[in-house]
C-alpha cells in the first residue's frame, strides 16, 4: 500500500511541476523558475520515497519530524507566492492605470479640431448641402 501512495504523490509532483514551468515574463526568469521547478521536484521525489531522510534534515536543523519541515517550508513558499502575486498586481495596476490615461488623453476632443468641424459644417450648409 506504501508503495501505491508513493508512486500516486510523485506522479502529482511531477505534474503539478510541469504545470509550473509554463508560462512567465523572460528567459532569465523562466530559467531560475525552471531551475527551482526542477529541484523542489527532485527534493519532493526523494521525501517521497525516502521519509526518513526528510526527518534526519530537520532533526540536523533543530525541527522535531520531517513533516514539520515540510510545513514551515510551505508557509515560506505561500509567503513568497503572496508577496510575488501582490508584486505582480501592483505592476499590472499601474500599467492598466497609464494605459487608462492615454486613452482618455487620446480620446479627448480638442478644441482646435471641435472648431474646425464646427466651421466646416457651416460651410456646407451654406453650400446647402
Amino acid at each position: 500500500m506504501r508503495i501505491i501512495v508513493q508512486i500516486f504523490l510523485l506522479i502529482a509532483v511531477v505534474l503539478i511541476s510541469l504545470v509550473l514551468m509554463r508560462g512567465g515574463t523572460n528567459a532569465r526568469h523562466m530559467a531560475v523558475r525552471r531551475i527551482i521547478l526542477v529541484l523542489f521536484g527532485l527534493l519532493a521525489a526523494v521525501s517521497i520515497f525516502f521519509p526518513d531522510i526528510l526527518t534526519l534534515i530537520a532533526r540536523f536543523l533543530g525541527v522535531g519530524r520531517g513533516t514539520d519541515l515540510v510545513l514551515y517550508a510551505l508557509i515560506v513558499c505561500v509567503l513568497l507566492f503572496i508577496s510575488t502575486t501582490y508584486q505582480r498586481f501592483r505592476q499590472s495596476e499601474t500599467t492598466l492605470t497609464k494605459l487608462s490615461r492615454r486613452i482618455a488623453l487620446d480620446e479627448t476632443e480638442r478644441p482646435w479640431e471641435a472648431v474646425q468641424a464646427h466651421n466646416d459644417g457651416q460651410g456646407q450648409e451654406q453650400r446647402g448641402l
